[in-house]
C-alpha cells in the first residue's frame, strides 16, 4: 500500500484533539506486508508520528521478534513496541531477554500466534509457563481461523489475555467473510474478551481492491459492528454493518456515539495494525471524523 510520498505534518499547524473513539486506534505496522518498510525508514517515520499533532491516533510500533537483532544494531533513543511472536509462546522468553538488552526499548505488549499443530490446551499451557516473564504486559493471542477457534475463545474468556483476529493478508483466502468476522466479534464481545485486528484493513470503509480484487473490510465498519455487538445486536446486524460501503453513513453513526458508547467500543476493540498511517489519517479527515488541518501534505506542496 505504497502511495505518493507524504510528509505527515499538519497543514496549518496547531495542536488538535483526537476524539476518544480514535485514540491509539492505529498501531504502526509499517514493517509488515504489504508495506514492508525498511527498518530505518519505519523508525524515522514512527518518531515523526509520535511528535505530530495526530500522535494520539497512533499506537506503538509493531515489531516481529525475529528482527530484534536488527533493531539492536539501529535503535537509538526511546522506543515503545509491541512484539509479535509468529512461532508461538516458546519464542517469547528469549525474545524478552533480548529486548531487555536494547537500550531505550520498552515492550508494551505481545501478540502471540498459535502454531498450526498446537491445540488450545497445549497453547495455553505454554502461555502459562511463561506467565512470570509476561507479567505486566498486555498479551494478545492470535485466534486461529480453523476448528480450534471456539476452544481458544473459551480459554480466553475470563483470562488475563486478549484476542487478535486476522482480517486480511496477501491472498484472498486470508480475508474472512462478513459472517465469519461477525461471529468472531460477537463471540468475543459476549465473552468479555478484548480484541485487536491485524492485516487487510487498508481503508476506513468496506471496499474491493482495484488491483487484487480482494474484498476488504473497513476499520470503521469494524468499529461500528463492535458498537452493535456491545449493544446486543445479532450476528445478522453485524454482517450488514461489515458489508456497508456507504462511508458517509458509517462515519455519521460513529460520530453520533456518546462518550460512554465510545469508551465501551474501545474497551472491546483496542486497535488495528496498519502498514500506512497516512491512509487512515487521510480517510478519517475525508469522512469528517478528524479536522482537515491534520491532512497529510504531499512532498512539494505548500504546507
Amino acid at each position: 500500500m505504497r502511495g505518493p510520498r507524504v510528509r505527515l505534518v499538519v497543514a496549518g499547524g496547531g495542536e488538535r484533539v483526537i476524539p476518544a473513539l480514535l485514540r491509539g486506534l492505529c498501531d504502526d505496522a509499517a514493517l509488515f506486508p504489504p508495506g514492508n518498510a525498511p527498518l530505518p525508514d519505519a523508525l524515522a517515520a514512527h518518531a515523526r508520528y509520535r511528535d505530530s499533532d495526530f500522535a494520539a491516533l497512533v499506537g506503538p510500533l509493531i515489531f516481529p521478534i525475529p528482527r530484534l537483532a536488527e533493531l539492536a544494531e539501529r535503535a537509538s533513543g526511546s522506543l515503545t513496541v509491541v512484539c509479535t511472536a509468529p512461532e508461538g509462546p516458546g519464542t517469547v522468553a528469549p525474545a524478552l531477554e533480548q529486548a531487555g538488552a536494547i537500550e531505550g526499548l520498552t515492550v508494551a505488549a505481545l501478540e502471540i500466534a498459535a502454531p498450526a499443530q498446537s491445540s488450545a490446551p497445549e497453547f495455553f499451557a505454554a502461555l502459562e509457563s511463561i506467565a512470570g516473564r509476561t507479567a505486566g504486559l498486555e498479551v494478545y493471542v492470535e485466534v486461529p481461523r480453523d476448528d480450534r477457534r471456539p476452544a481458544f475463545l473459551e480459554r480466553l474468556a475470563g483470562s488475563p489475555y486478549a484476542a487478535k483476529f486476522r482480517t486480511g493478508g496477501i491472498v484472498a483466502a486470508a480475508y474472512p467473510a462478513e459472517r465469519e468476522l461477525a461471529v468472531a466479534l460477537r463471540s468475543a464481545v459476549a465473552a468479555g474478551i478484548p480484541f485487536k485486528a491485524t492485516a487487510g484493513l487498508h481503508h476506513a470503509i468496506r471496499n474491493t481492491d482495484p488491483t487484487t480484487g480482494f474484498e476488504q473490510h473497513g476499520f470503521l465498519n469494524l468499529l461500528l459492528a463492535t458498537h452493535l455487538a456491545v449493544a446486543g445486536a445479532d450476528t445478522g446486524a453485524l454482517e450488514a454493518v461489515l458489508a456497508n460501503r456507504n462511508g458517509t453513513a458509517v462515519a455519521a453513526e460513529l460520530a453520533a456515539l456518546s462518550e460512554t458508547e465510545e469508551k465501551a467500543v474501545r474497551s472491546a476493540f483496542r486497535s488495528f495494525g496498519t502498514c500506512s498511517i497516512s491512509d487512515p489519517l487521510t480517510e478519517l479527515v475525508d469522512l469528517d471524523l478528524l479536522p482537515a488541518a491534520l491532512r497529510p501534505v504531499s512532498e512539494g506542496s505548500a504546507s
